[in-house]
């Protein structure tokens, strides 16, 4: 992208948008602008446009915006989430403008659950894509063509970007800055507006503790468990014993409680806890060890079928 020229961003909002879906992407590319250089062009030139010219986000918070241009485009087109997001997939006239629009573009984007939007407009159709979580079975279901993928914070695929849930689009944002004008920019706003750089966009949308959590709560004292003791033994007996079930009692009911099996989740937390070892320095034996792995080689794999990148790549992208 010429850095003498400003990238226009068109981010698209409707009637209960999630408001943070809409100002967090533009509050990245607007404090790229505040920090070009003196007498540098700005970067970015960002428009908040809506089929009204004006919407009331699902906060209440009313944000002014420019009517649905059909002149110029080229840009990047972010297209919002958020509660009203079932009613703008119903509105075929703002659903030919996104097509139109995003035909035009060089970049098109969604933030959390802006996915079904774009997927909606048949913009997704044979891509990966990411989702809010909480939407993602209702989003699979609805749109089967769509590869999607519920784990990470965002992906690209190709031109196309989307993000998962919320303050997602802030990574994905500073993503795209990056991508346009390179490390140091994006690492001055993220500093200015006092977040990471990136959390990288294979990272989970959510922990382990989270991803495993029940609404009855019955394994969580035993995922704390897990947590603490992850250079131990976790064998199925070990682990039925400290939730006081018979093994086969305890394998049913944890299927049935978390949608995975005993083994999937303690490799899972181990897993988590393995990369924040990694993204602190540690060695890749020492968090083999650390984590319960037994052997770099099985570190290794998990990390190739979770991430397909090895521990040792992980480390030398995301330590520091």
């Amino acid at each position: 992208m010429p850095n003498d020229l400003p990238h226009s961003i068109e981010i698209l909002a409707f009637e209960n948008a999630q408001i943070l879906d809409v100002t967090g992407p533009a509050q990245v590319f607007a404090t790229a602008n505040d920090l070009a250089p003196a007498g540098a062009n700005k970067p970015y030139a960002i428009d908040i446009v809506s089929a009204d010219g004006e919407v009331v986000t699902s906060s209440g918070i009313v944000l002014r915006s420019k009517a649905l241009p059909e002149e110029g485009g080229g840009g990047t087109l972010i297209v919002s989430g958020g509660h009203g997001v079932n009613a703008a997939c119903r509105d075929e006239a703002l659903l030919t403008w996104v097509r139109r629009r995003a035909a035009r573009a060089s970049r098109t984007a969604s933030v959390c659950s802006g996915a079904f939007l774009l997927a909606e407009a048949g913009l997704l159709d044979g891509r990966r894509a990411v989702t809010h979580w909480g939407r993602c079975a209702e989003f699979a279901a609805r749109f089967p063509a769509v590869r999607l993928d519920p784990d990470p914070i965002f992906v690209r695929d190709g031109s196309v970007w989307t993000s998962a849930g919320v303050t997602a689009g802030i990574d994905l944002a500073l993503a795209m800055v990056e991508a346009d004008h390179g490390r140091p920019l994006a690492l001055a706003v993220a500093r200015q507006l006092v977040v990471f750089l990136k959390r990288p966009g294979s990272q989970a949308q959510f922990s382990a503790a989270l991803a495993l959590q029940q609404s009855d709560g019955t394994f969580e004292r035993l995922h704390g468990w897990i947590a603490s003791h992850l250079e131990h033994n976790l064998s199925l007996g070990v682990l039925a014993d400290q939730a006081g079930m018979s093994l086969r009692t305890f394998s049913r009911r944890y299927r049935q409680s978390t949608g995975r099996t005993p083994a999937d989740a303690v490799e899972t937390i181990r897993f988590e806890r393995a990369r924040q070892l990694l993204e602190e320095g540690a060695s890749v034996t020492r968090t083999a060890a650390r984590c319960g792995f037994g052997s770099t080689e099985t570190l290794r794999r998990v990390f190739l079928q979770r991430l397909g990148v090895g521990p040792s790549a992980y480390r030398s992208r995301f330590h520091g």
